[in-house]
């Protein structure tokens, strides 16, 4: 499957996968520098969810997409249906 997104829904993606970038990056130095395990760990997770969103968002939008070629999402804008099925996803992560 291709990834095909508009060009706003994939500037989202890419902002969560630099901050998560970033993330990872103070995770390093981190523990480079020996800090705190507790701080090590709080910043890994949070660059995990960072990932775990972008993640979520992509297959957000790609179901949006196969959604609204069909006519079952017709009357349904855009924008709505992919926050809703990337909330949809999120509550499961």
């Amino acid at each position: 499957m291709e990834l095909a997104m508009a060009a706003e829904e994939l500037k989202t993606v890419v902002n969560r996968l630099r901050r998560a970038q970033g993330q990872i990056a103070g995770v390093i130095k981190m523990i480079e520098e020996g800090r705190d395990c507790e701080d090590v760990v709080t910043q890994l997770a949070a660059a995990s969810r960072a990932l775990d969103k972008a993640g979520f968002a992509i297959i957000a939008t790609g179901l949006q997409h196969c959604l609204t070629d069909g006519d079952t999402a017709a009357s349904e804008d855009r924008e709505q249906m992919r926050a809703r099925l990337e909330k949809l996803f999120l509550s499961l992560a």
